[in-house]
């Protein structure tokens, strides 16, 4: 009875020890776990191919530069090329989640992309973070928990240059873009506040969106009209050869040119040259914001990817850091869904482009806005900032999270 006693006693302790040593175990491989990020970018298709490589190198940089890490769990980066189409964004989507294990996606570029991809994350409870389009019902009627921004709206980028435009004497204006989503939402979102403001449209002209490289019979129009001045949305390899004809038929002396300021970003610098001089910009990068965050992140980025950075790789980059500021807020923890997108709320960091934070009202990003200038120094095209615009946010617009 006493032998019989003893060996109960001993038994029970063996399987005390074994359940917290199991435990134990469990909690460690818990905290080594890998955090483990989709990306979701085209790579090798669609226009966007050098807009997908520097967003992914950015945010590649910010997470080495937090030591590839958050409270002993290795961050790793599963990247899938969306190829630019909406379909194989979604199928990626769901491999990446499904068989991969990912906690969270990054991307797309595109809108089209982002409409199936905003739809299965909705529907999956999968936070969604982009970090380059503009669509601005995303964050705005069509806003969902699960989707928030850190790039911008089409509207929060463009909307101050209407009072700059009419203070600056430029009253009678001519807009031209190209006719898909983004470019009606950019022209929109700088004409409505210059019309209310007692602005004259003098034109709206939209060409059609793709690899167009004769804009002639436009800029006979702007010719002919002599408008106050010009605002284009033209980005890509065609905002090259826009700005080119529009010096070349004589119109950057006598009509000056402001763009969305993508269409002299630093990928189409080298092409365009030095008919880029003069032109005046908003956007919510230029390399030359003076910070200690961009000089930083300018020197290592150009360093290891021997190329200048863009306001896509500053995305990028800004994006990866808002990230593991919301891991760090969670310790790491990435299992509960709500927990982490609350983090994203309470994320505040100094960027490469100031301050940012994700506004809890809309999931969209709060953030400063530049009015630029390409001015040549040194031989070199630099952009001169002209004016600041802190804080800019959007109104919900509709969204109700």
């Amino acid at each position: 009875m006493q032998f019989k006693m003893m060996h109960s006693k001993t038994t029970a302790f063996w399987c005390s020890a074994i359940s917290v040593a199991f435990a134990m175990y469990i909690g460690t491989a818990s905290a080594q776990e890998s955090i483990r990020i989709g990306m979701l970018l085209p790579m090798s298709g669609g226009p966007f191919i050098p807009v997908g490589a520097d967003v992914s190198d950015g945010f590649e940089l910010a997470i080495q530069d937090s030591g590839g890490q958050v409270n002993g769990r290795k961050i790793l980066i599963l990247r899938e090329d969306t190829n630019h189409k909406p379909d194989i964004a979604q199928a990626k989507a769901k491999k990446l989640v499904f068989d991969d294990k990912a906690d969270f996606l990054v991307g797309p570029i595109g809108a089209s992309e982002l409409t199936a991809l905003g739809s299965f994350a909705n529907q999956t409870k999968t936070p969604l973070i982009i970090p380059n389009s503009g669509d601005n019902s995303v964050t705005g009627s069509r806003c969902t928990p699960w989707v928030l921004r850190t790039s911008f709206s089409n509207d929060q980028i463009v909307r101050n240059m209407s009072p700059w435009l009419l203070k600056n004497g430029y009253k009678r204006v001519a807009f031209i873009a190209f006719d898909y989503s983004a470019g009606r939402e950019i022209i929109e979102g700088v004409k409505k506040p210059f019309v209310a403001a007692g602005g004259t449209v003098v034109s709206e002209q939209y060409a059609p969106f793709g690899p167009i490289s004769d804009f002639g019979p436009y800029l006979t129009k702007i010719k002919d009209e002599k408008p106050d001045a010009v605002f284009a949305f033209i980005p890509g390899s065609p905002g090259v050869a826009f700005v080119k004809q529009y010096n070349e038929f004589g119109l950057k002396a006598s009509i000056p040119l402001t763009v969305g300021g993508w269409v002299i970003s630093p990928q189409n610098l080298p092409a365009i040259g030095d008919a880029a001089e003069g032109i005046v910009g908003i956007l919510n990068y230029v390399p030359s914001i003076d910070n200690s965050e961009n000089k930083s992140f300018r020197q290592k980025f150009e360093s290891k990817f021997n190329r200048p950075v863009s306001e896509y790789a500053a995305q990028g980059y800004d994006t990866g850091k808002l990230i593991v500021a919301a891991l760090q807020a969670t310790g790491g923890k990435v299992n509960d869904k709500a927990a982490f997108i609350k983090a994203m709320h309470g994320a505040n960091i100094n960027g490469t482009r100031g301050p940012l934070r994700i506004d809890p009202k809309t999931n969209n990003i709060i953030q400063d806005i530049y009015i630029f200038k390409a001015e040549k120094l040194q031989g070199k095209m630099e952009f001169a900032i002209l004016d600041r615009f802190r804080d800019v946010q959007d109104a919900p617009n509709g969204c109700n999270l």
